[in-house]
């Protein structure tokens, strides 16, 4: 009988997947407020002045963004802070979603 011996094998190398946590953590997220057809232009405002403390300026402007461009970035951070943000403008009435900053 006959025994081949052959040249060990190295394993192939293990690639590690880093949880989607971890990946880019310290790029920042952003709050994304989308048009709709529902919400009145004042109100709109109104929600960015009271949830994130801007002032009429700077509120009408985000909102002018929303209406005329579709979608607006109102606020940026952790991922733990964005998720709050856009939990306060569901709670609002307004569609809002978040994505990482790129």
């Amino acid at each position: 009988m006959r025994v081949r011996v052959s040249a060990p094998v190295e394993p192939a190398p293990t690639v590690e997947e880093l949880p989607d946590e971890l990946v880019g953590a310290d790029t920042p997220w952003q709050t994304i407020v989308w048009n709709d057809p529902v919400n009145l232009m004042s109100y709109v405002t109104y929600v960015f002045q009271k949830i994130f403390g801007y002032d009429k300026q700077k509120a009408t402007a985000l909102m002018m963004d929303v209406h005329q461009k579709g979608r607006a970035t109102v606020s940026s951070g952790s991922r733990e802070k964005v998720e709050g943000d856009v939990a306060k403008l569901h709670a609002a009435g307004l569609w809002a979603t978040m994505q990482r900053s790129s």
